[in-house]
């Protein structure tokens, strides 16, 4: 007769590793990888668009590019040129466990002109007009709320020239656009200062205005 506490000795690896093994599929789901969210918004200028959501909590990547037109793989200078039907836009990658699409929606409307048809600040054209491209029904409902809200306004009512547009193709920029606040930071506040865009921005928005110092 074998000796029952030998038995039990010879037992116990199988049932570790059936309980490590219960364990880890009993995990909880949040143990994954956080599922990730795009949003795209064209504001003008990329370069702006893109810093003004670089660094929020929540937010791991902000890629400059061109979006809304109909010719496929776009350069900088044919969507300069007008013709492409593209805006210069900002597409952002963000854990909506973190920050909320409703967010990123009130720091685009505080970057922007939202009463200026086909241009912001000194850059003038379709190229440079603004919009919110949605990519579901709920982003969808998300940015009518939030312009509806901003239409009660006495400042907006009837004004707000941002378009609201299934998201398309999404075409990023040459790499020398990527992080052009951070790779070019003398060029980029030039331009930033130049083309008038913190000054119009206190106009409209007053403390709540975005951008940068």
């Amino acid at each position: 007769m074998e000796d029952p506490l030998s038995l039990r000795t010879l037992r116990l690896p199988f049932a570790f590793f059936a309980a490590v093994l219960f364990a880890a599929l009993a995990a909880p789901a949040g143990t994954a990888a956080a599922p990730q969210e795009k949003a795209v918004f064209a504001g003008g200028c990329f370069w702006c668009e893109e810093s003004a959501f670089e660094g929020l909590p929540g937010v791991s990547e902000v890629v400059s590019g061109y979006t809304g037109g109909t010719v496929a793989n776009p350069t900088y200078e044919e969507v300069s040129s007008g013709r492409t039907g593209h805006a210069e836009s900002a597409e952002v990658t963000f854990d909506p466990a973190k920050i909320s699409y409703e967010k990123l929606l009130d720091v685009y409307w505080h970057n922007i002109d939202p009463t200026q048809v086909d241009g912001q600040f000194c850059d003038h054209g379709s190229q440079y007009r603004t919009a919110i491209f949605y990519m579901n029904d709920a982003q969808k409902r998300a940015a009518e709320a939030s312009k509806a809200k901003l239409d009660q306004d006495p400042r907006f009512r009837g004004k707000i020239a941002t378009q609201i547009v299934p998201a398309a193709k999404f075409y990023p920029a040459e790499a020398y656009h990527q992080n052009y606040c951070k790779v070019n930071p003398l060029r980029y506040t030039a331009y930033y200062q130049g083309c008038g865009r913190p000054t119009r921005l206190k106009e409209i928005w007053g403390e709540q205005a975005g951008g940068h110092p």
